[in-house]
C-alpha cells in the first residue's frame, strides 16, 4: 500500500521522536511505498536555516534527498499541477490556515493516498477525501 507523511512525522522520524505503534508498522513494512511531498522537504529545510529544529548529534543531512530515498527509502512525491488544481478547491477548515498543510493534504487527495499526520486538524478534511492515519 502507498502512504505520504507529513512534515511533522518526517521531523519525528529524523529526530527519533514519538512514532506511535501503527504508524511504526506502516513505515517499516516493506510492502508499503512510503512517500513524502516536496513541500515537506521545502518545509524542513526552512526549519532547519531558521533554526527551528536541529538534527540529532552525529546526524547531517549533507544531501537531504539521499537521506530520504537512499537511507530511508522513501519516495519523493513532486507537486503538480493537479495537486494544484486540488488545493484550489480545497475549503478551509476553521483554525487551519497552514498553506503547506493544506497543499500536501490536497496532494494526498489527488493521489488518494493516506496521509500519516500528528496534526489533530486534519481529521477535518476526512468530509472532503482525505484517508486520514494519525500518529497520536
Amino acid at each position: 500500500m502507498r502512504y505520504l507523511i507529513d512534515t511533522n512525522v518526517f521531523i519525528n522520524i529524523v529526530e527519533d521522536d514519538y512514532i506511535s505503534k501503527d504508524v511504526r508498522n506502516i513505515l517499516t513494512d516493506y510492502e508499503n511505498i512510503i512517500y513524502i511531498s516536496s513541500e515537506s522537504i521545502k518545509e524542513f529545510i526552512h526549519l532547519l536555516q531558521n533554526e527551528k529544529i536541529k538534527l540529532p548529534k552525529g546526524k547531517i543531512i549533507f544531501d537531504i534527498f539521499s537521506f530520504i530515498e537512499n537511507e530511508l527509502g522513501y519516495n519523493i512525491k513532486y507537486i503538480t499541477k493537479e495537486h494544484l488544481r486540488t488545493f484550489a478547491k480545497l475549503q478551509k477548515v476553521e483554525n487551519h490556515n497552514d498553506p503547506s498543510d493544506r497543499l500536501i493534504i490536497a496532494q494526498a487527495i489527488t493521489e488518494k493516498i493516506p496521509l500519516i499526520s500528528n496534526d489533530k486538524k486534519f481529521p477535518t478534511y476526512k468530509k472532503q477525501g482525505l484517508e486520514f492515519i494519525p500518529n497520536f
